[in-house]
């Protein structure tokens, strides 16, 4: 693998892709492989892209999140769904990401168009399990829809664009 520049051009391209995905988000793997112990990736992520409440069972799968462009809500969640705090994330902000702890249920969303997070977590990849999804929120599609309103609602007046 050789070095690559890490620059706005790469961040366009990558959501020009997220626009056109019907989940309205794209992620970008900087790790060789889904084999590789370290996972780093650049994730754009839409306003209307869905990302259902999830949590990683695996002590080795602490999350660690960085905006780099836009704005996103994070919100963290109790075991039985209540919201336990939410935050605005954003690259100029006073929090600008967050390091999840494995166990911890988790969503974010897209406050403007073509947002963006670099993600840092254990690799070998390892798709999530039905105990790692949040059982009170739905899976994606048609009903998603309106747990993806609310969730945007915690965050209005907090720059929803």
């Amino acid at each position: 693998m050789s070095t690559r520049w890490l620059d706005r051009a790469l961040l366009d391209a990558v959501a020009a892709e997220a626009r056109l995905s019907p989940r309205r988000r794209m992620n970008l793997n900087l790790h060789p492989d889904n084999a590789h112990p370290a996972h780093r990736l650049f994730n754009v992520i839409e306003p209307d892209s869905y990302v259902r409440p999830h949590r990683h069972l695996d002590p080795l799968k602490d999350e660690t999140i960085l905006c780099v462009r836009g704005r996103l809500g994070c919100i963290l969640f109790a075991d039985d769904g209540a919201v336990q705090e939410t935050c605005v994330l954003a690259p100029d902000g006073d929090r600008f990401g967050v390091d999840i702890a494995h166990g911890q249920f988790h969503s974010l969303v897209a406050l403007e168009a073509a947002s963006v997070i670099f993600e840092v977590k254990a690799g070998p990849y390892q798709g999530l399990t039905d105990a790692e999804f949040a059982r009170w929120a739905p899976a994606e599609g048609d009903e998603a829809r309106a747990w993806l309103d609310w969730m945007h609602g915690l965050f209005r007046g907090q720059g929803l664009r």
